[in-house]
Order: structure tokens, then sequence, then C-alpha cells
């Protein structure tokens, strides 16, 4: 079994999580405006990933636009990685692609600790992907603390570019937000994954 195949109910019972749900939990963090080219363009892509409808289109037309625009805002002291293998424990069955992950080093050529982020893209319900994108967060939190660098708490996204929602995973304490963060808040998601970033270990 791979992060594919997890859903909501096995990852909690296979790794004896505590879910909590939230409604806003994240609302009260300050929003961070887009750049003008982010805004210029970030209408006509939903527009288009929309027409197109796949989940490819998705990821490149919104998510990855949206996750740039974080790379920058942070002047490249962050790494960011999209499509790539994370396999962290066979046995746990803690391995497969993600769709996109932000660690706080800067190192672009590898992954290197702490990973904090972890981005999962659906092609509709957003809801369908906290499986997935839970048990790419244990996999981040046990790639931290094999290599030293525990943080307090790792971070999910689960998004089909224009319903975000978000996850907070801190040692076996989930949390769920299911408000749901529209694209057309693009100011808010950018303001929350900023916050995501700057926890300190």
């Amino acid at each position: 079994m791979a992060y594919s195949n997890f859903t909501l109910a096995t990852v909690r019972e296979k790794f004896k999580l505590e879910t909590f749900r939230s409604v806003g939990s994240f609302s009260e963090i300050e929003p961070v405006t887009p750049s003008a080219e982010l805004t210029k363009v970030l209408p006509r892509k939903v527009a288009l990933a929309a027409a197109i409808g796949t989940e490819k289109a998705r990821s490149e037309l919104i998510v990855a636009d949206v996750m740039f625009e974080l790379y920058e805002h942070f002047n490249e002291r962050i790494s960011l990685f999209s499509g790539v293998e994370f396999n962290i424990d066979v046995e746990q069955d803690l391995t497969g692609v993600c769709d996109f992950i932000v660690s706080l080093s800067p190192e672009q050529f590898y992954i290197e600790a702490p990973v904090i982020v972890l981005v999962e893209v659906k092609k509709e319900d957003p809801v369908q992907g906290f499986g997935q994108c839970v048990a790419e967060m244990i996999a981040a939190q046990r790639f931290n603390a094999e290599k030293g660098n525990d943080i307090a708490c790792v971070y999910g996204v689960a998004t089909t570019g224009t319903e975000w929602k978000f996850l907070k995973l801190e040692g076996n304490q989930l949390q769920l937000d299911m408000a749901i963060y529209s694209i057309a808040q693009c100011d808010k998601i950018l303001g929350i994954l900023s916050s995501m970033v700057k926890q300190k270990a």
C-alpha cells in the first residue's frame, strides 16, 4: 500500500491518531497580498483548469502558481518540490509520490528536513484527499525526527485548486479544519500557508 491507498479511516486506525474537527481554526490568520502577476493570471488559469476538468490541470494551472507565490514570498529561503517520491517507511506503507512538498530548508536539489507542508490535489472534493494527505504528514513527521530536526507541527493541504482545506498534525493529534477556503480568497490561502512556514522548532 502507498499514500494514495489510505483513507482517513484507515490512516487514523493504523497510526492511532486522535482526530479533532474545527471550523475556521485558521480564519484569524492575517492574509498575504498576492503579487500583481498572480492576481492578473490566476482568474484566467482557474477558468482554463475548470474547462479542462482534470486533476493534472488543476495542479499545474492553479496550485503550482499558488505554491510558487509562497516560494517567492520567502525569497527562496524555503524549498518547493512537486511530484516527487517521498519513500519513508515501506513496512508502514509510507511510500509514494507527493503532489507538493514544502521544506524549511533552502536546499532545492533534494528534500531536506524539516518538511513542513504537504499538499494533495484532488479533482473534485478536497475531503477525498484527507487520507493520503495525512499519511504523507505522518511520513514527514518521521522523516524530520530521523534527521534530528523535530518541529512541533506538520501541516497538510487538501485542495481541488478552487477549494482549499487545511490540516495540522502535532504528535498523534490530528486537527481537521472543515472550513473551505475558496481560491477567490487567495490572499487568505497565502496567509495560512505563510503562517505554516513561519513555524519555529
